[in-house]
């Protein structure tokens, strides 16, 4: 160690020793797993000073975030902070901060704004964001003493709290993004002004449907951060009825879940939809529910992905979280749920998920622990237009039914005649008299079985018109039985018998196949989906029962 170095060291140590509060024990996986984040974060950081880019790193195509240096700066501190760490009052570190500081803030442009520089410029949600990650580091920065840190820190918090007090939206969840980071502004640096802007952002009320999701319904990106956003509000202000929405995100969250804790994400309005993840990012609202609520449910979820999501950043900020929570509880596993706001209906059993979907062509998707099948859906070549939507799925008897009608009409001239510009075609069209008009009702059935389930799709009215079923399964698989789908790659055929689907320990049998033509890719149909498809073809009037059971 140089002698520049050993003073560097030395004033950290001094400045935090006389102030510092104790710092809580933490698990040493998690320490370990944070050193290898400094350390991957060390080889990353552009270190150049001639580069724009220098305290911060790029991401796979040379783009530069403002989030990825706050990042930068809060896992560098918290390491410098936590004496268990093999960085702690590291001088080279300390330095790596200033590096990354110096990026923050050359970030921030005059009216106190970041940028998301593939979409968002002059942005007050990004600031908000950005803030968060800011001020919790500077928190920790003086409580556990590290006025160097905090000091250089301050001007961006500074600067951000009007930005922030005055900036807009684009989105539900930017709201409590903002409003959270405000909170915590004025933790540190009192503002009523703040608490004002806040206040104004709550008087609309928090965006939660009866089925427990806010309005982006993303079950895997925006209601952990929703989540994150009112428990910050909540503790920063002592406001704990903010909590609630919170408690039936995550009440409804238990029966939203696949074997393996895989997130349910079909109905999401955001760029999640149909998109794999786990609950992982809800670890702080977890860990923070489960002990003020006592709720095991919780506990048992926080806990099982604690070692991969839990922030040392944030336990540090707030040390109750390192201390045991309540006993765990099973998570549910076995019921039938309807989500009517959601439009979505859940059956689980165990191993077994399934979820019917309102108003989506991927109408019912299934799985069997590690083997699952993505989607069934199917559509008839019918004016281009025949995808199966289904509409609402009712309950009939033992079994689930959805429904869908449609017409194919003729156009006959105007009587008396007019003209009709090359830009009028599309709005005349519903003036013109109707004739040949061709019929077509969709059906869809779901029933539970002892081993599985029997799809019943029909398709009726119009004669002779070509119906394909795509089974869409999830990649990496093994599938017996079909043979391939001419022109349609990883696409196949099921003409008879069954098929039977392998992945991991599961598998899934289903059949029996039929298939008198091969058009398979259905003109006005959805694309076919990523992965392997097996298809099940026919004629109008179809009607035909597909089982999945378990084998």
């Amino acid at each position: 160690m140089t002698r520049r170095e050993a003073l560097g060291t030395l004033a950290v140590v001094t400045a935090a020793t006389p102030v510092a509060a104790a710092v809580p024990a933490i698990d040493a996986a998690l320490v370990q797993r944070h050193d290898q984040t400094v350390e991957r974060y060390l080889a990353q950081q552009n270190t150049d000073p001639a580069s724009p880019g220098c305290g911060n790193f790029p991401n796979q195509f040379g783009l530069y975030y403002t989030g990825t240096a706050s990042g930068v700066i809060d896992v560098f501190t918290s390491a410098l902070l936590l004496p268990a760490s093999k960085f702690h009052n590291s001088s080279a570190v300390m330095e790596r901060i200033r590096l990354a500081i110096r990026y923050l803030l050359a970030a921030q442009n005059s009216e106190g704004n970041v940028e998301l520089v593939e979409t968002n410029f002059n942005s007050p949600p990004d600031t908000g964001f950005v803030t968060q990650v800011v001020a919790a580091t500077a928190k920790n920065a003086r409580t556990y003493g590290a006025p160097e840190i905090f000091t250089l820190l301050e001007p961006f918090l500074r600067k951000a709290a009007p930005a922030l007090e005055r900036g807009g939206v684009h989105t539900p969840n930017h709201r409590w993004v903002m409003s959270a980071a405000m909170a915590q502004l004025h933790e540190l640096f009192p503002n009523p002004g703040l608490v004002r802007r806040i206040d104004q952002w709550l008087a609309e009320g928090i965006d939660i449907d009866a089925d427990g999701q806010f309005t982006e319904r993303s079950a895997l990106v925006y209601n952990p951060i929703t989540d994150r956003a009112l428990v910050l509000l909540a503790l920063k202000l002592n406001r704990p009825e903010l909590l609630e929405p919170v408690r039936r995100n995550l009440d409804a969250m238990l029966y939203l879940l696949h074997p393996g804790y895989e997130v349910v994400s079909e109905f999401s309005r955001r760029q999640d939809l149909n998109q794999r993840g786990s609950m992982a990012s809800y670890w702080f609202p977890l860990a923070h529910m489960a002990r003020i609520d006592q709720n095991g449910h919780f506990a048992t979820l926080a806990n099982q992905f604690a070692s991969q999501a839990a922030s040392i950043s944030d336990l540090l900020a707030f040390p109750e979280l390192s201390q045991p929570g309540p006993a765990e509880q099973p998570v549910p596993d076995d019921y039938e749920k309807r989500f009517d706001s959601v439009g979505a209906t859940r059956i689980r059993r165990g191993l077994t998920s399934a979820t019917l979907l309102d108003q989506r062509s991927r109408a019912f998707t299934l799985r069997r622990g590690a083997a699952v099948i993505q989607a069934v859906r199917f559509a008839s070549a019918f004016f281009g237009k025949a995808q199966f939507i289904p509409g609402v799925w009712r309950k009939s008897g033992a079994g689930y039914v959805a429904t869908q009608s449609l017409e194919g009409p003729y156009f006959q001239p105007f009587d008396p005649p007019r003209k009709v510009g090359t830009e009028e075609w599309e709005e005349t069209r519903r003036l013109r008299r109707q004739s040949e008009v061709c019929r077509l009702t969709q059906s869809a059935t779901v029933t539970e079985t002892s081993s599985g389930f029997r799809v019943r799709l029909r398709s009726q009215g119009t004669n002779g018109v070509p119906v394909a079923v795509e089974i869409n399964l999830r990649e990496g698989g093994t599938l017996e039985g079909c043979s391939p789908a001419p022109q349609v790659p990883d696409g196949w055929i099921l003409d008879r018998g069954q098929a039977t689907y392998r992945l991991g320990e599961n598998a899934i049998r289903f059949g029996p196949g039929v298939a008198p033509h091969r058009y398979t890719q259905i003109r006005g149909a959805e694309p076919k989906l990523p992965g392997p498809s097996v298809y099940i073809t026919g004629f109008t009037p179809f009607d035909h029962t597909i089982g999945f059971e378990w084998s």
